[in-house]
Order: C-alpha cells, then structure tokens, then sequence
C-alpha cells in the first residue's frame, strides 16, 4: 500500500474513528485502525467489538492494499504534523508501515488487515432517513439521564421508539436513571413506524452525536432488533444494541399533579447555581420553599455553612417544601429552550414533572430529596 493524503483529510477522518478504540485492549488488533487504499480514497476503520465506525478520506492512491496500525498513536502523530503538510504512507517496507509529511518520518508497527474484526451487521430490515438536526435534538434533551449503573445494564443507553401510527406517529427518545427521566419525541420519518423498540448504548449514543455536526445533514438509519447502522455523508457507524427490556417509564410519569409554577428558567438557574455553591458533594441539596408567587432557595451544609436566594415565581397553591438534587436541577434546566419553565408538583414525596411553557415535545420527571 502506497498512498499521499492531505494531512486535515486525515486527521478529520481519524477523529472521527479512532474514539472508539479503547486505550486498554486485551486483544491487541483491536487497538488498531485499519487502513483500506483503493480507488481515489483510503477508507479508515476502528471498533471496539461492540461498535465500528468506517469513514473515507479522499487520497491519492499510488498502490492499493491495507494494513493496521496503532490508532491512537497515528492520531497523534497527524495532529502533531504542521498545517498543509501531505502525508505519505507507505508497507513496502515489510513489518513497518512508514509514514512521511517533508523532512518528518515515522515507522509504525502493523499488525495483518486479516485479523481485524468485522462487525457484521447482518439483516437491518428497517430503514429511514432522518434530518440530523431532529436526531440531534432528540439524543440532546435526553442523553444526560441515562444510567450509569452497571446492573441494571437496560438502563444504559436511550430508548428510541415510535408513539401513534400515521400523521400522528412521533419518534421518542426515553432516558432515566431511577432519580430523574428524559423524554423527547418529533414527528416520526417516513418509514420509521415499523420499527422495533431498540436502546441505544451510551457509548454510541455520544459518537453518534459527534457526527451530527452538520444540522442540515441527513442521517441514513437501518436497523434490526439488535444492531443500528447509521450513515452520514462518508460515515458510516455500526453497532449493537442494548438486549434488554426498556422499563414502561410511563407509570413514573405524574399524571395528577396540580400545584402549577412558572418560573423564568434563566434567573432559576443562576439562583441555583448560586446557592450550590456551599452544598455538600455527596448530597447537593436544595430546597425549594414555595409561597404565593415567591420562592426561597435554601442549602445548608453542616461543615461550610448556609446559603439562601429568592426569586419571584407564578404560584398560587398552598405554600409547599421540597428538595432535590441541584446538579439535576442544572442538568435539566440546561435542557429547556423556551424562557419559561413549568413545574408540576404533588406533595414533598412525590416526583415532579418539568417542561417548557407551552411546548410538550420534551419533559423531565424528577424525584425530590428529603432536607
């Protein structure tokens, strides 16, 4: 293999495959990219057995053939190279695969191209295509309350589905880690309505979502029970999907919760921010005290001290206290797009439903704290 490439091809092609590729590998090809010159292009691929991401670069191609090589060491060496530089690289050499850019050169350990894995993906019997910007918004209000917990691995990643069938069909993205849930939904595309429910793992989830760079792109998506294949532009990730049973989240969701309070999303925000500031790390406490449209913030940490806020609110309910988590308050309210947020609140024990004012294409359940 011979092939001369421009080095932002390359690098833009590496940094979009070599973060699947884990820094700790047993199995040494896997810390690997695999190389393929053919044509006007050298197509790069890395995986990680649970996930493949291929992308193309074009090149020019002096002798095609394939090869793999270190991926995390060849990013670094391309992002290390000066602006403009043309890289050359080259197996003639036989166990090494030489890499040159002007006066630079490198020797890089290779390992057989028919060793690498192939992550077959097998029969993908539903297939749509999806603005990238409606992925991204759906993988965005959601992707902060997946799970982190190990053992309940069907927790782990975002939920897809589709809701209603014909001109009222929507997409929804479900995600929770028992103390909060995300859901956010859009109208389903054309030819997603057949398709099975799938949780999407979280490492996929955050590659996917750097690849939705470009917001008037389109996204390919092909899919069965246990793989997804997305392709955009010249990249094409596979991976499979979490087995397992999604929970029915809409039981956790409040249906009865008449204590309404609006609120402007941006001071709450601070006000939170704020008075979080003193609150323990385990905990991260505060409590929020309502009255007739006024609200009182207060933390108290035993070994720092306390700290109080006050905001004007929309409330007209009999007074009411209840905590939660503040990093979850920020984590949510970081979400919300519109000026306003409404809050829907039982009593002090039971969860809490948050939502844009006027908009239900995204809302977020959240369990309160004792303080």
């Amino acid at each position: 293999m011979k092939v001369t490439i421009e080095r932002a091809n390359l690098l833009r092609a590496l940094n979009h495959v070599h973060r699947v590729v884990e820094r700790r590998n047993t199995i040494p090809i896997l810390a690997n990219v695999l190389l393929r010159a053919e044509g006007e292009a050298l197509a790069l691929k890395a995986t990680d057995l649970d996930m493949e991401i291929v992308d193309r670069a074009p090149a020019r191609v002096d002798q095609a053939g394939s090869t793999t090589v270190p991926a995390h060491m060849l990013y670094d060496i391309v992002r290390k190279l000066p602006d403009g530089a043309e890289v050359v690289l080259d197996t003639s050499e036989g166990a090494t695969m030489s890499l040159k850019a002007g006066r630079t050169r490198f020797s890089l350990q290779m390992l057989p191209d028919a060793d690498f894995p192939d992550l077959n993906a097998g029969e993908l019997p539903v297939a749509f295509t999806v603005p990238a910007q409606l992925l991204k918004r759906l993988i965005d209000r959601t992707q902060f309350a997946i799970s982190t917990e190990e053992t309940r691995y069907y927790l782990n990643g975002i939920y897809f589905h589709v809701v209603g069938s014909g001109g009222e069909a929507r997409l929804r993205a479900v995600a929770t880690d028992g103390h909060r849930l995300a859901k956010a939904e859009a109208p389903a595309p054309a030819g997603s309505e057949g398709m099975p429910g799938i949780i999407v793992p979280r490492k996929t989830v955050g590659e996917i979502q750097k690849l939705l760079e470009d917001p008037d792109a389109e996204v390919s998506v092909s899919l069965s029970d246990g793989k997804i294949r997305l392709a955009v532009g010249d990249i094409v990730l596979t991976s499979k999907l979490i087995d397992g049973t999604f929970p029915d989240y809409e039981r956790v969701i409040p249906k009865g919760n008449d204590k309404i309070l609006t609120l402007e999303k941006a001071d709450f925000e601070r006000a939170v921010d704020r008075v979080s500031t003193i609150s323990a790390d385990r905990g991260r406490a505060v409590k929020l005290s309502l009255s007739e449209d006024r609200m009182v913030l207060a933390v108290n940490n035993p070994d720092s001290g306390s700290a109080t806020d006050e905001l004007p609110v929309g409330y007209d309910s009999e007074p009411l206290e209840i905590g939660f988590n503040s990093r979850y308050l920020l984590d949510i309210a970081a979400q919300l797009t519109s000026d306003e947020a409404e809050f829907r609140l039982a009593d002090p024990g039971s969860p809490t439903l948050i939502q844009d004012k006027g908009n239900a294409d995204a809302l977020y359940v959240l369990m309160p704290m004792r303080v």
